[in-house]
């Protein structure tokens, strides 16, 4: 076994980490012969540098995280100034100004709509399956206090994902991250994804949107009463292979909900602060959800937060002399003031730097390149794009109907390929992406677009 011999403090970081770290999201048995392990020692704008004396360029943002590049000095010094006066406090009778000073501009750039009144709450947590969970039992136990139990189910999305904790894997739908853990799991609803993708023959990408959300509809009807809310990923299906869908589908969703008295809740944990190319996705449609799921880029990447901005309706929903009709549900680091304030520092870095017009013209780039690289392999069956995500489907011979074999593994020979030439994929499936973080120029996407053409070129070579 790994750990049986004591490994000694000079040796290589590589042998010291596999002596003792259990990796997220690994069969720790592949390394480090089939899945390569790379020690990194620090990070610079979007490259990050190992102790191999190589530098990789982050092409995913490592984890959709990072929004304005490695070590941004101006949330590090932000987090710096605040550890110097309060580093945590129990927000549970106590506050403090980053949480307040948070809040208020959370809300105040919050998604709006015509009609509707906004967000006015924010309720903290520590990462995304905990803010999910909190949006959870936030819209079921609402209920619950006005004497509806039957309400007590959740509709989500088929190809959706939402953390890995067992409230949000009840609402998740990808196979590889549920199945084991299936029978620990809430019963959930799931209506087709309106993925475009998936759109019939002659059948547009808003058409497509409209049949799924005909049979969302259909869901409701069957189901009167029973239902709490509907959550999904607005726009894009990150951990699903970046799928992508019209905008149609969110208004007819927002419709959906309020004729069925029914909660919507946006969880744009990976698709929030300019990934989509608007602050938030649900803007491209022009609604407002009841409960808003913020995490990762949150902090431009720097520290685990998340925060659930909650309706008037739904925080006066537990307002009460009773105790048990509170919203009881806590974390020890609820608001952390570290986090809060590097949250505040991306913030301004938004509007000192102009980042979502800088991303416009980022992905317009990302758009002409990510084309020269679909049309020259034949094996690429789709190329598609929502502001600064870009996801390249493979698929054999380019034909949407036969997929590569997954024993193939084309995927992973994809991402040491491009990790070989100093660049950071981590394809889902087989599907590889663009996610990096806003400060990539262009000749680092020059370089992203080479290396994803010879990655795939050498991952199909022998298929």
């Amino acid at each position: 076994m790994l750990a049986e011999t004591p490994v000694p403090a000079d040796a290589p970081w590589r042998a010291r980490d596999l002596a003792v770290l259990w990796h997220p999201c690994t069969q720790m048995r592949e390394h480090p012969d089939v899945l390569p392990l790379v020690p990194i020692e620090r990070g610079e704008g979007a490259w990050l540098h190992g102790y191999d004396g190589r530098r990789y360029l982050d092409a995913v943002s490592s984890w959709w995280t990072n929004l304005h590049g490695h070590a941004e000095p101006r949330i590090a010094e932000a987090i710096a100034r605040q550890a110097r006066s309060l580093e945590q406090v129990i927000l549970a009778g106590f506050s403090h100004a980053p949480a307040i000073e948070l809040a208020e501009r959370l809300l105040a750039i919050a998604p709006r709509q015509p009609g509707r009144a906004p967000l006015s709450r924010v309720f903290y947590a520590d990462n995304g399956s905990a803010g999910v969970e909190v949006a959870l039992k936030m819209a079921f136990h609402w209920f619950r206090n006005r004497g509806e139990e039957p309400r007590t189910r959740f509709i989500a999305l088929e190809n959706g994902y939402h953390g890995e904790t067992l409230g949000a894997l009840a609402v998740g739908d990808i196979p590889l991250y549920r199945r084991v853990y299936a029978p620990l799991l809430a019963e959930a609803l799931f209506a087709p994804s309106p993925d475009a993708y998936m759109a019939r023959p002659g059948e547009s990408d808003e058409q497509c949107a409209l049949r799924a959300a005909d049979a969302l509809a259909d869901l409701f009807d069957q189901h009167p009463g029973e239902i709490c809310a509907l959550i999904l990923e607005p726009r894009l299906q990150c951990a699903g292979g970046m799928r992508m869908h019209h905008p149609a589908y969110l208004r007819r969703a927002r419709e959906l909900c309020d004729a069925n008295g029914v909660f919507l809740v946006a969880d744009e944990i990976a698709t929030g602060f300019g990934r989509t190319g608007t602050m938030f996705a649900c803007e491209q449609a022009g609604i407002a959800p009841d409960l808003l799921c913020l995490s990762k880029g949150l902090t431009g990447g720097f520290l685990p937060l998340a925060a659930v901005l909650a309706s008037q309706t739904i925080y006066e929903g537990f307002l009460d002399d009773s105790r048990e009709r509170a919203f009881l549900h806590s974390h020890s680091y609820t608001g952390n003031p570290l986090a809060c304030a590097a949250a505040l520092a991306s913030l301004d870095i938004f509007e000192g730097d102009g980042v979502l017009e800088h991303n416009r013209a980022t992905a317009a780039h990302m758009a002409t390149l990510a084309a020269q690289v679909g049309a020259g392999s034949r094996h690429v069956a789709d190329v598609r794009q929502a502001g600064m995500v870009v996801a390249f489907e493979l698929a054999r011979d380019g034909v949407r109907e036969t997929p590569f074999d997954a024993s193939l593994r084309i995927g992973l020979h994809a991402y040491r390929a491009a990790l070989e030439r100093g660049v950071l994929l981590r394809p889902l499936g087989d599907i590889l992406y663009w996610m990096p973080p806003y400060c990539i120029d262009e000749a680092q996407l020059q370089l992203l677009a080479e290396t994803t053409a010879a990655a795939i070129a050498e991952a199909t070579a022998c298929a």
